[in-house]
């Protein structure tokens, strides 16, 4: 089994690099494999809505969401991090998210998803309910902690002085890790995924 965490901070070995570390101590001691990816910091586009993806199985665009896909392809759950940029989650993170799952959801569904926010102040719980309806909006079973999935700071030592966030992510790792061998060991007694019915659209504008 394996978590695959997308960190999309600019900085690659700042806070929320420093937390998703912290969840990774967990899964590992746990027997879960995981990777941490970085997305970079080279711009990613917005979704442009041409419907390319549908033809050619890829975004269109060629930056980390088609590699962050391929990567999701062979994880059995997604973790994303992300800092808090005026109380929502950053540019390049929701340009990721919207164009990840519009070209990918498929690969995504049915596998447990949860989201870390990193702030130094304010704005976690709207950035942390942002994330959140990416795996909500796609049949995926959201990993819960003792709190909400934040860490607080300026610099990674500060996050490490973080006592109750960074206990928040100990239970998250320890939460992911049980729940994927619940599904493994349910898939191995003959529980079934859930069979979902055609999915119906419905437009209010006639």
């Amino acid at each position: 089994m394996k978590v695959l965490m997308i960190n999309g901070s600019p900085h690659e070995k700042g806070c929320t690099y420093t937390g998703l570390c912290e969840i990774q101590k967990i899964l590992e001691k746990e027997g879960i494999d995981s990777e941490i990816f970085w997305i970079g910091t080279k711009p990613v586009a917005g979704c442009i809505s041409c419907g390319k993806c549908r033809e050619l199985g890829r975004c269109i665009f060629d930056d980390p969401v088609n590699a962050a896909a391929k990567k999701a392809a062979d994880a059995d759950a997604l973790i994303v991090g992300s800092p808090v940029h005026y109380a929502a989650i950053s540019g390049a993170v929701s340009s990721l998210m919207d164009r990840l799952f519009y070209s990918a959801g498929s690969v995504l569904r049915g596998k447990p998803g949860a989201a870390v926010v990193s702030c130094r102040r304010g704005g976690a719980s709207a950035a942390f309910d942002e994330m959140n309806k990416y795996f909500s909006i796609n049949s995926m079973p959201i990993v819960t902690s003792q709190y909400w999935n934040q860490i607080h700071g300026s610099t990674p030592e500060q996050v490490l002085e973080d006592a109750e966030g960074m206990q928040t992510l100990r239970t998250l790792g320890a939460n992911m890790a049980w729940l994927l061998k619940s599904i493994e060991a349910g898939r191995k007694a003959g529980i079934p995924a859930p069979q979902y019915e055609k999915h119906v659209w419905t437009n209010f504008i006639r």
